[in-house]
């Protein structure tokens, strides 16, 4: 397993959304495997978030950069994990 350091994946999404479900099942092997963890952060608790992303969840990022949402995008998450490795 490579290590990643840096900051996690963050996973916006709502607690009854399955698409969010889904995301986060599929990316879970992907984030153990390179050691990069998963933050959960659901938009209903928060005004501002569910204002910016309302019916676009699931939003995956990494660094701060928007890599898919609906549906995970393995192209962009493999792109994004491979640019930051050292």
């Amino acid at each position: 397993m490579t290590r990643v350091s840096g900051a996690p994946f963050v996973l916006y999404g709502r607690a009854w959304c399955h698409l969010c479900e889904d995301m986060r099942a599929e990316l879970e092997p992907i984030a153990a495997r390179h050691g990069v963890a998963i933050e959960w952060i659901d938009i209903d608790e928060d005004p501002s978030l569910e204002a910016r992303y309302n019916e676009r969840v699931p939003v995956l990022t990494l660094d701060g950069v928007e890599l898919c949402q609906y549906r995970l995008d393995v192209s962009a998450v493999d792109a994004a994990l491979g640019a930051r490795a050292p």
